[in-house]
């Protein structure tokens, strides 16, 4: 697919066709790099993608560590 660069302001943008930006999967948020003189366009991705999915497959049992004391809780601490 061939394109052109539009001026917005002192900027420059490109047009996506909506199937192009469908069949990438595209979002409102994308990260833009240039890699080999080509410009790579991404969908952000969520920072917490998949954490749901890795609680179920350990259940709760294994999320959390076993308490254990601290010089502060035996010695400066009144229980």
């Amino acid at each position: 697919m061939k394109g052109k660069l539009v001026r917005i302001g002192n900027s420059r943008g490109v047009r996506l066709a909506k199937p192009l930006i469908e069949e990438a999967g595209l979002t409102d948020d994308v990260e833009i790099r240039v890699q080999g003189g080509a410009l790579i366009i991404t969908s952000v991705e969520s920072p917490r993608a998949g954490w749901a999915e890795s609680v179920t497959k350990y259940g709760p049992s294994k999320l959390l560590d076993e308490p254990s004391a601290t010089v502060f809780d035996e010695s400066e601490w009144t229980w």
